[in-house]
């Protein structure tokens, strides 16, 4: 997700959520009103809302990125293996992705204000399991929950800025300001991860939420006017088992590769059996009159055009924020601190973008301006890939700015063409496929890409006679288990140990980085083709 400022409410995919009850295939729309009767907020009430919203999106999008520069010291004290520790890492968005449009759902069907401080009370308490793990199954499972609770939050917080904000104008700063705010956490997260983890326990990234959670749910009860949609979507239980399942079992499958004894019979069974259960699931909402998710919108050229590029750059970008922060701390030696400010320009170019996409866009259309953007970022991880640790950081920096204004760009002209381009009535479908498009990129494209970094690292730490096979595996297996080892090794061979990992992990981290530039290169020339002869594309 990033900044979003179209200019018409209809096209603005925050919006979107309150247009639900129009259903695939039913009946014209019925004019929305809440169900449950209230009163108008005061201004000042009006705007105490907001803040209590925007609060909570600021922490779904801290939690996106903040665990990446605690990543490294995680592992230290839990020992995760390579897939584990991709599903502690990207766990969180997955879940957000299987339980988004459920959640908008039964948010329409319950209660808006019951679905968002309940999320917020998940939120809360996974946060307190996820600091205190003292456990791999322990801390993913806390992860997992801390996704059902954004899904919660996110899938009912626009709806009710539209209930509170009937002003146009207001209600245009209003959905500004709240999506500005999930920008604000992801840029601020490496940062605050940062200085946490310089200074506490890595389970500090997940403490701090607690006391925020509790000010935001005592002031919440009191100012969140209830609401409920008077023509709720039907829930498809079959469906939404379906897509959870598969979702699971496909990416559990692509992790498995990252393992050291290599995609088992197992494995590769859970994996395309995941596979087998999402066609299950498409073939399944084309048949339903009222499905969980309408796959029509997929005709519309410019609709996929748009989806695929979120797909493809947002999961590129939070995956890269990955790499680079294992990068500078692995290989370059930097200080979680040190990483986390590094980064920065990353998140900061990429606001710049998305406030300039909408300029870019109209200027040269979004054909060219989308296929420049993501042929931009993609350069800027070639750059890396040659570079690697011979770069300093004034070439980093560049490239780090480079590639988030190339994603700011794409996300919001993405955003722009998946729900600017399909009748208003509709938009509420259109903005649930973005923003699954949003978590589910950011989960599938850290554990391709993860599991890249892992096994170009196995393959490049090299034979080291001064190792037990019991220490080689572990070494081999994961970076993190380099300081325990070092600690009963004779002083000369700790210091080749350590310099021979952080090469080998520097040679796979540019090899992820190849391997993301090709995905950008693909989703470039794919949306121009897309994109062609369309009278958006300019």
């Amino acid at each position: 997700m990033t900044t979003r400022c179209p200019d018409a409410e209809e096209q603005n995919p925050a919006i979107a959520p309150i247009e639900s009850p129009t259903l695939p295939g039913s009946e014209p729309p019925v004019p929305p009103g809440p169900a449950v009767p209230s009163v108008r907020p005061r201004t000042a009430r009006r705007w105490l809302v907001l803040a209590v919203l925007c609060t909570s999106l600021l922490l779904t999008g801290l939690d996106l990125t903040v665990l990446h520069v605690a990543a490294p010291s995680l592992a230290r004290d839990l020992s995760p293996s390579a897939p584990a520790l991709l599903w502690i890492v990207d766990v969180y968005s997955l879940a957000v992705a299987a339980l988004l449009v459920t959640c908008g759902t039964l948010a329409d069907r319950v209660g808006r204000r019951r679905v968002v401080i309940a999320g917020f009370a998940v939120f809360g308490l996974a946060s307190l399991a996820a600091a205190f793990a003292d456990s791999t199954p322990q801390l993913i499972a806390a992860r997992a929950v801390l996704g059902a609770g954004t899904a919660l939050i996110m899938a009912a917080t626009v709806a009710i800025i539209r209930n509170v904000f009937d002003d146009p104008r207001e209600r245009t700063i209003a959905i500004g300001l709240w999506t500005a705010a999930h920008s604000v956490g992801t840029t601020l997260g490496p940062l605050v991860g940062g200085v946490l983890v310089e200074n506490f326990h890595w389970g500090s990234v997940f403490l701090v939420n607690v006391p925020i959670v509790a000010v935001v749910l005592v002031v919440g009860v009191r100012v969140i006017p209830e609401s409920r949609d008077p023509v709720p979507r039907r829930w498809d239980l079959p469906s939404a088992l379906l897509s959870m399942s598969g979702l699971g079992g496909l990416v559990y499958g692509l992790k498995q590769i990252a393992d050291p004894s290599g995609l088992t019979p197992a494995s590769a069974g859970i994996g395309l059996a995941g596979l087998a259960l999402l066609v299950w699931f498409g073939v399944r909402q084309r048949r339903l009159r009222h499905p969980l998710l309408d796959l029509g919108l997929f005709r519309e050229r410019r609709f996929s055009a748009g989806a695929l590029a979120i797909f493809g750059c947002f999961g590129t970008y939070v995956a890269t924020l990955f790499l680079l922060t294992q990068w500078l701390q692995q290989a370059g030696g930097h200080s979680p601190l040190q990483a986390g400010a590094a980064v920065v320009p990353l998140a900061a170019a990429n606001a710049l973008g998305a406030a300039l996409a909408p300029w870019g866009s109209n200027r040269l259309g979004y054909r060219r301006a989308m296929a420049a953007a993501l042929v931009a970022f993609a350069s800027a991880l070639v750059v890396f890939a040659v570079a690697g640790q011979a770069a300093g950081y004034p070439l980093i920096a560049a490239m780090l700015v480079v590639a988030g204004f190339g994603a700011g760009v794409v996300m919001t002209a993405g955003s722009d063409l998946t729900t600017g381009t399909v009748s208003p009535h509709r938009a509420g479908e259109a903005a649930a496929v973005q923003e699954t498009s949003f978590e589910l990129s950011a989960g599938v494209t850290v554990a391709v890409l993860g599991s890249v970094l892992a096994i170009s690292y196995r393959f490049a730490v090299p034979p080291l006679p001064y190792l037990g096979s019991a220490d080689a595996a572990s070494v081999g297996e994961s970076i993190g288990a380099v300081p325990d080892v070092r600690r009963h090794l004779r002083p000369e061979d700790a210091v080749d140990l350590q310099a021979l990992t952080a090469e080998a992990f520097d040679h796979a981290v540019r090899v992820a980085c190849a391997a993301g530039a090709v995905v950008l290169l693909v989703t470039a020339i794919a949306t121009a083709v897309l994109l062609r002869n369309s009278r958006t594309s300019g």
